[in-house]
């Protein structure tokens, strides 16, 4: 009876909104910064839009007797598209993104899992606000809300290659 108490109790712990103080104290010691919050969260929208507006999607409801859907490997090759895309656009503004391979399994699996796999339509209705609010520097955040914000900003992070600008004198 114990265990589940202390489990209850380390789960209340962990939805617990967490004070304005601790959010940023937990932002300071890791260099998290505003501009590239918002960087980030630009990214992340630009892929999850592209994706979305690009994605032919499985035909559930189609009222034939044969419903076609993508196939995996289809649903592969479109992400893979739709990120090699965001990252030519973001090449546009001189801003690079590199990422190792496991980097990108990160959000091919993400999005595997909440957008081309999801048969709940109310999930994949909100990626968005999702992404919007993990990248929110102006909300509340769990401890849970806040290492979910944190993987995702170092993963980002350390993919993140920005020339300088070439001056002459």
């Amino acid at each position: 009876m114990e265990y589940n108490n202390n489990m209850g109790r380390f789960f209340d712990w962990l939805a617990k909104p967490m004070n304005e103080e601790d959010i940023n104290a937990w932002y300071l010691a890791n260099n998290i910064t505003i501009e590239h919050t918002e960087l980030f969260r630009d990214f992340c929208l630009s892929f999850y839009y592209l994706i979305l507006d690009t994605y032919l999607g499985d035909d559930v409801d189609a009222v034939t007797e044969t419903k076609v859907g993508m196939t995996t490997q289809q649903k592969k090759d479109h992400f893979n598209w739709c990120w090699k895309k965001t990252i030519e656009n973001f090449k546009k503004e001189s801003i690079h993104f590199i990422f190792n391979e496991s980097d990108m399994s990160f959000f091919e699996s993400f999005f595997f899992e909440i957008f081309y796999q999801q048969t709940d339509q109310k999930i994949k209705d909100n990626i968005q606000n999702f992404l919007e609010q993990i990248f929110n520097r102006n909300t509340k955040k769990s401890k849970s809300d806040i290492e979910i914000f944190t993987d995702i900003y170092k993963l980002l992070e350390r993919s993140l290659k920005i020339e300088p600008e070439n001056f002459t004198y």
